[in-house]
């Protein structure tokens, strides 16, 4: 062995028996979910069973030429004039949610409203109302409907659209023990999560879908919100405009 040369003797790489498996269900994830990267892809493989590292499906995302999406702008704290900062961290389930309006449009061109509610912790979506026109009544509706499945958080967080500043609103939430906390108007950073989500949603669903009527838009939304929250075993919340009477629990 002594006299062989060296440039006759190499290593011959391995290809383990499981690469094109796994090689074709990390195309068939990148495919699917267009805006995730190796990291995300990881853990829907991982939630899938199967035991894989990062780095090798990171180089084989690399290897397949698939592209990572562009990271987020950082934003701004929200500071008060005393140079303090004021904002309000979820630290368990139903802590906060939040809940703001995404506009969209049918291949008609008439618009329609999409209610977003999220618990912040969990960044669970717990339910997209989708509907012509939103008014506070429909928010009261969709709310108890929810509050009795997931019970009642301690503050949900808005801006300040009259959806949500409505009285009839503030005193039925005030009464359920449920605190409001609406952001500065003008400041969207103060409701990171909710901005983050809806443009998940936009670059997920909407940049890519047409609407043609209101029921499409209504299975489509809720067909993404049960694949992108898989512990999520409740059907959607439908804005129902006939529903009269008290909202009480």
């Amino acid at each position: 062995m002594i006299g062989h040369p060296r440039s006759t003797q190499r290593y011959k790489a391995s290809r383990r028996t499981d690469e094109a498996a796994l090689c074709s269900g990390i195309i068939r994830l990148a495919t699917q979910y267009g805006r995730y990267g190796y990291r995300r892809t990881t853990a829907l493989l991982r939630d899938g069973g199967r035991q894989v590292n990062h780095k090798r499906v990171e180089r084989i995302w690399r290897q397949e030429g698939l592209k990572i999406p562009q990271k987020q702008p950082k934003r701004a704290r929200l500071w008060l004039n005393d140079r303090s900062c004021v904002r309000l961290r979820s630290t368990h389930r139903n802590h906060v949610w939040f809940y703001d309006f995404v506009m969209d449009r049918t291949h008609d061109g008439r618009p329609i409203k999409i209610l977003t509610l999220i618990d912040e912790y969990s960044r669970h979506c717990v339910a997209l109302g989708v509907d012509r026109s939103i008014k506070s009544d429909d928010v009261l509706h969709t709310l108890s409907n929810l509050f009795m499945i997931y019970g009642i958080p301690e503050n949900i967080r808005s801006d300040n659209g009259p959806e949500f500043t409505a009285k009839a609103v503030r005193r039925w939430l005030e009464r359920i023990g449920a605190k409001t906390a609406f952001i500065e108007p003008g400041s969207p950073q103060g409701n990171g999560c909710n901005e983050s989500f809806s443009g998940k949603l936009r670059d997920e669903l909407r940049g890519g879908e047409i609407f043609y009527n209101i029921k499409e838009a209504k299975v489509v939304l809720e067909n993404w919100r049960k694949n992108t929250m898989p512990c999520d075993r409740t059907a959607v919340v439908i804005v129902d405009h006939q529903r009269q009477g008290p909202f009480n629990l």
